[in-house]
């Protein structure tokens, strides 16, 4: 399927997904909505432990529905391991999710509260596959590492991402992004929350472990309408600005959510 086949609004928005996904509507979709009170806290699991290379960063591409900046590692230089991870996970790609201008863009919510927006890092299991496209189907191949946005004081860091947007305007544009270490987007504390799910967007792959980190991550209004100021349609064509690309939560079916705290 071509991304061009959905999109975040009408005919091709998320509650149609399923016509032409039907695992929509499966077992392990994402987002969801944890619940606190039901919660786990697990005493046996780990610290998550990053460790990323920021040689390793390649480029930043607009991808019609977001911006994916990519990291080209074939030494597991940058990786994620422990946690609920049994083996280590290769850094593949970051990106964002927001909301428009009067709607908070969180994927995840906790206790049914939306944040403004959510950053994911996303990486693909190294040591049984050879790429990120074998391991996106894999039950055990993908672990996405997420962090909520709050609006607050302009984040410095996230500044410098931001920056590259100029320069990849519309959908299918690309540019260097070189030395850049995304765990310096991280929360300082990483207790997290974990569970079992799928890709938040066609092609919904139910193959992810998620890590939903606890803290939040600063990011000023402004800021927010810079992710907004991105288009979704090619160079010469209108200009369809990307106002807001989140999925919203999805039934949980009986899966367990823990904590690591």
């Amino acid at each position: 399927m071509a991304s061009s086949d959905w999109g975040y609004d009408g005919p091709n928005g998320p509650e149609h997904w399923g016509t032409k996904y039907p695992i929509a509507n499966g077992n392990n979709q994402s987002p969801i909505d944890i619940k606190t009170s039901d919660v786990k806290h697990d005493t046996t699991m780990k610290p998550i432990s990053v460790s990323y290379d920021p040689a390793t960063a390649k480029e930043i591409i607009n991808v019609g529905h977001s911006f994916h900046v990519t990291y080209e590692d074939k030494d597991n230089r940058s990786v994620v391991k422990g946690g609920p991870l049994s083996e280590i996970y290769r850094l593949g790609q970051f990106h964002f999710h927001w909301g428009s201008a009067n709607d908070h863009g969180s994927e995840h919510t906790v206790d049914g509260t939306k944040f403004s927006g959510e950053f994911h890092i996303v990486h693909w299991n190294s040591a049984k596959y050879s790429s990120f496209a074998e391991a996106a189907s894999q039950p055990d191949g993908l672990a996405i590492i997420g962090a909520f946005l709050k609006v607050g004081e302009a984040n410095p860091i996230l500044q410098k991402v931001l920056n590259s947007l100029s320069a990849i305007k519309t959908k299918g544009k690309r540019a260097p992004f070189t030395n850049f270490d995304p765990s310096t987007l991280l929360p300082s504390s990483l207790d997290y929350w974990t569970y079992f799910g799928s890709l938040t967007h066609p092609p919904l792959y139910e193959s992810v472990t998620w890590i939903i980190c606890k803290e939040t991550i600063n990011v000023s209004s402004e800021q927010l309408a810079q992710f907004r100021s991105l288009l979704s349609n090619a160079e010469g064509e209108n200009a369809v600005p990307i106002k807001h690309n989140h999925r919203l939560p999805q039934p949980l079916k009986g899966r367990t959510v823990k904590a690591s705290f």
